[in-house]
């Protein structure tokens, strides 16, 4: 019995400590992002590339202001991209199409990175993890209603309105209530992570959910890469990733197929709950992009098919 808890205790100790460092790293993030989008939006600084942002953002059904959030998130962290949003007077529905794209398309140097040395180019997946994000985005925006489009800004008075002190009482108040969700999110979640990975129940997790990887388009044998993927991230679970690649014989189509899977559909546990935490609706979180990675990943093996060898 008490070897049978050392997994468990391990696993509670590794997530109690990869949990309070991965929270640290994440407010050297949140803090800073969101106060600097607190000031440039009392700044009214913003507001000078109105003409230029409104077409490209319309175009999503999103005001120009969302373009800062988005940005943040594409070259930074999610992390970096929730702050940046959280301080700003979105709309419900304006929030939802940003989490959709920020969670299809975000950290694209380090993530790009890691799949660049796990058998894909980094422009290639890059390039199709921002042109799936755009495209659910567009698809999405008329089911949400004119609001998500046209909707005034909701949330008080222009930030720019008020006094600099009330700004910064504001964004501390709304940081800390971001902050602290963040906390209990993953420190739950890391610490759930690693009991499994020392308990060895994610294999035995990738048999059951085989069948929903034919749905997804994918062969067993990259089962475990996606399910890491799914579960880690493409951060936290890139040393894994990598490695797994180089010791397993995968074809270039697996791989592609694999890669434009787990571009989309990644950190699915975590990623969601923080927006979720905002209010938002988990089916707009899971379902589009579930939809478009299986759509992109049958497509795709469609024209392998059609543009393979001929005799």
């Amino acid at each position: 019995m008490r070897e049978g808890m050392v997994p468990i205790k391990k696993g509670l100790t590794g997530g109690f400590d990869k949990g309070w460092r991965g929270f640290l790293w994440m407010m050297k993030i949140i803090v800073p992002v969101s106060l600097l989008t607190s000031l440039l939006a009392w700044s009214g600084w913003m507001e000078e590339l109105d003409f230029l942002l409104r077409p490209m953002m319309g175009m999503i059904g999103l005001p120009p202001m969302a373009a800062l959030p988005l940005i943040i998130g594409m070259v930074g962290s999610i992390y970096g991209g929730i702050a940046a949003m959280v301080v700003l007077p979105f709309s419900p529905e304006q929030m939802t199409l940003m989490a959709i794209f920020l969670l299809m398309a975000h950290n694209m140097i380090q993530e790009g990175i890691v799949q660049a040395n796990s058998g894909i180019h980094p422009l290639k997946a890059t390039l199709f993890r921002i042109a799936a994000a755009l495209i659910t985005v567009m698809a999405v925006a008329p089911l949400l209603g004119s609001s998500a489009a046209a909707a005034p800004l909701q949330g008080g008075i222009a930030a720019e309105a008020l006094p600099l002190i009330d700004v910064l009482k504001g964004w501390g108040l709304t940081t800390l209530r971001l902050s602290l969700s963040v906390f209990l999110i993953i420190m739950t979640i890391l610490t759930l992570l690693e009991i499994l990975k020392e308990t060895g129940f994610i294999h035995p997790l990738v048999r059951i959910l085989s069948p929903f990887l034919k749905l997804m388009g994918l062969d067993d044998r990259v089962g475990f890469l996606w399910m890491t993927a799914v579960i880690f991230g493409l951060t936290y679970g890139g040393a894994v990733i990598v490695e797994e690649t180089r010791e397993n014989s995968l074809t270039a189509e697996d791989l592609e197929t694999l890669h434009l899977s787990i571009g989309i559909n990644h950190s699915m546990v975590e990623d969601p709950l923080l927006f979720m935490v905002l209010g938002l609706s988990a089916f707009w979180l899971y379902v589009p992009r579930l939809i478009t990675a299986i759509l992109s990943v049958r497509l795709l093996r469609l024209y392998h098919r059609l543009s393979g060898p001929r005799g």
